[in-house]
């Protein structure tokens, strides 16, 4: 939804005078059992100690992977200086009013601080049919048209998506100036590729407990609470600290 509709044990017997021999052979194999016993205690020791850092090794920092950080978005659409030291990662449904309403304002505090923010676009679906915009905005990235793509979506958003569902044919009409081959569109959308995009985006959003868009993380922290100020004030903090 958009932000406006919204873990028995017996003693052995001592030998009596007369079973010498049998004692020794007793005392030789107890020998070689107690001998035994030890090889076994220290070969257990040696494997429990590797086991051990084996598993420190496997869930170590520097042994993660994209997967274990759901703002990584190592696979997301990514705009601004990538040295930049303050990053926002934005979840947005592109069917979402106010969704359409805050990207001009992000990219406003983006121009008004060159080359000292990054953003980093997150999809998640929650209204009616915006799985087939997601998958059309995925897929105009192999034309490297992902951005005017994404903003003529958005400002023709109350053509092609009325009451907040999605008109697949209007879509295609609000995008046909963007200069994107349409042929090709239709079968990247539907590539291995886009799917995965979109299942990670979907996972790493339940994972965040994002329950609707936008939702806003500023170098990891999000929004106290939701509104163009809050998130201004997120910003300058972040800048303050960075720079």
């Amino acid at each position: 939804m958009s932000r406006k509709t919204q873990r028995n044990r017996t003693s052995p017997e001592r030998p009596g005078p007369q079973a010498d021999k049998a004692g020794q052979a007793s005392r030789s194999s107890r020998r070689g059992i107690v001998i035994g016993a030890v090889v076994a205690v220290l070969l257990a020791i040696v494997a429990g100690t590797l086991l051990f850092k084996n598993d420190r090794s496997q869930s170590s920092p520097g042994a993660a992977t994209a997967n274990h950080d759901p703002l990584a978005s190592v696979h997301s659409p990514t705009f601004g200086d990538a040295a930049a030291r303050v990053h926002i990662v934005e979840f947005i449904d592109p069917a979402c009013e106010t969704c359409a309403q805050f990207f001009p304002f992000v990219k406003q505090l983006m121009a008004e601080n060159p080359n000292r923010i990054r953003l980093s676009i997150r999809h998640v679906a929650f209204h009616d049919g915006s799985d087939y915009v997601v998958k059309l905005l995925e897929a105009s990235r192999k034309q490297d048209k992902y951005l005017p793509t994404l903003e003529a979506l958005l400002a023709s958003q109350a053509f092609w998506a009325p009451h907040h569902t999605v008109q697949p044919d209007l879509v295609l009409q609000a995008i046909a100036g963007v200069g994107l081959n349409i042929e090709q569109l239709m079968v990247d959308m539907n590539s291995p590729e886009v799917a995965q995009r979109m299942e990670q985006d979907r996972n790493d959003a339940v994972a965040l407990k994002v329950t609707a868009t936008p939702e806003y993380f500023v170098n990891g922290r999000p929004m106290p609470s939701f509104g163009q100020q809050q998130l201004q004030t997120l910003v300058s903090e972040a800048l303050q600290s960075a720079y």
